[in-house]
């Protein structure tokens, strides 16, 4: 199906919208829908919050007309079932939308292309992959999770010019400046999770929390704590949100009894088994994870091939030696063994340089 300049202009619009609820869906989607007659804005609406009205559902509130006859533009494909609201697709068939131009289809199980053949049996037509490109990169984790169980794994990290996290005594404040700093605040904003080590627990004792202006959603803080070691006074016990701390064997019953979920795993190479700990965080409708940690979980994340993403901030200083790097994984015996990333954007934030990468191309590089 071809799509002209009008159908780009609509859709673009769309996605614009879907973006107003980055911080705020978990753990649903994030869609934005426009409907339209011909070059004419009627309706125009995104989805805010699970529970909250669908972005075909506002978008049809929004109009000050009927809606018959006309296009609407939907980034994700209509919902097909009865979940937290009605299904979207029977909305627009009693409204009687005349056309429906999705972006992607959406992978759930229980719509899948349903929610698309509802609308053809009811005669409305139907045509999908416009902009499909940006319509995944606005929800990587639902749809990754939606398809493979596990959530989107995004580590963060802040590098020396020499590739230090940190000085040999420990100390990592402040490696980058304050634009830097907020930067991340904004990536943390829009996770389900923050992920660290029981190792920057007991270092750091930080607080993990998603400090921006505006609506958000404060994500849950998860830490791989294998023998269950983290102090019953941490800040990220006291702060708002779920608290998940994963480790082998039965929990302390101090810590049973308190306010954190305690996550008892099987044993993996070094720890807790990372595969099945995202695994659970699939279960549990956790869809982008963000790591902050220390080199040897993402290292072990990195190894095993369970990183999605790359967040790196690099500043303009020199560490020295002895500290640590931000992976620990290896040696590697040949040079075929290099982990590749692929760089997708760069953006200077004061004097330090945020890298944003994938995994890919190259011939061993991880994969999810």
């Amino acid at each position: 199906m071809s799509f002209d300049a009008r159908d780009h202009a609509h859709m673009a619009l769309a996605l614009r919208l879907a973006r107003r609820g980055l911080n705020t869906t978990d753990p649903n989607p994030r869609v934005g829908c426009v409907i339209a007659d011909g070059d004419r804005l009627v309706g125009a609406g995104w989805h805010e919050a699970a529970g909250a009205a669908h972005a075909e559902i506002a978008a049809m509130n929004d109009a000050a007309e009927p809606v018959r006859g006309m296009t609407a533009y939907v980034t994700l494909e209509p919902c097909a079932f009865h979940g937290r609201t009605p299904p979207c697709a029977d909305a627009l068939v009693e409204a009687g939308i005349g056309r429906v131009i999705i972006a992607v289809e959406d992978p759930h199980p229980r719509v899948a292309g349903k929610g698309l053949q509802r609308l053809r049996d009811a005669g409305i037509a139907v045509d999908s992959g416009l902009m499909p490109t940006e319509a995944e990169r606005l929800n990587p984790g639902y749809l990754k999770r939606m398809r493979t169980g596990r959530p989107w794994v995004r580590i963060k990290s802040a590098v020396s010019l020499d590739g230090r996290i940190g000085l040999a005594n420990g100390d990592s404040k402040w490696i980058t400046g304050e634009a830097a700093r907020q930067d991340v605040q904004r990536w943390r904003a829009r996770s389900s999770a923050i992920l660290t080590g029981i190792g920057t627990v007991l270092a750091d004792d930080p607080r993990m929390t998603a400090r921006v202006s505006g609506p958000v959603r404060q994500p849950a803080r998860v830490v791989v704590d294998s023998a269950w070691r983290i102090p019953p006074d941490s800040h990220l016990l006291a702060e708002e949100g779920d608290v998940l701390v994963a480790g082998i064997g039965g929990p302390p019953e101090a810590l049973a009894q308190g306010d954190a979920q305690c996550l008892v795993l099987p044993a993996g190479p070094g720890g807790v088994a990372l595969p099945e700990l995202l695994e659970e965080l699939g279960r549990r409708e956790l869809n982008e994870v963000q790591v902050e940690a220390g080199s040897r979980l993402c290292g072990a994340l990195l190894s095993g091939g369970l990183v999605d993403e790359l967040v790196l901030y690099v500043a303009p200083v020199l560490l020295g030696d002895g500290g640590p790097g931000p992976f620990a994984f290896g040696p590697l015996e040949s040079m075929d063994d290099r982990a590749h990333f692929k760089v997708q954007d760069t953006l200077r934030l004061g004097d330090d340089i945020r890298i944003h990468l994938r995994p890919g191309p190259g011939p061993n590089h991880p994969r999810t």
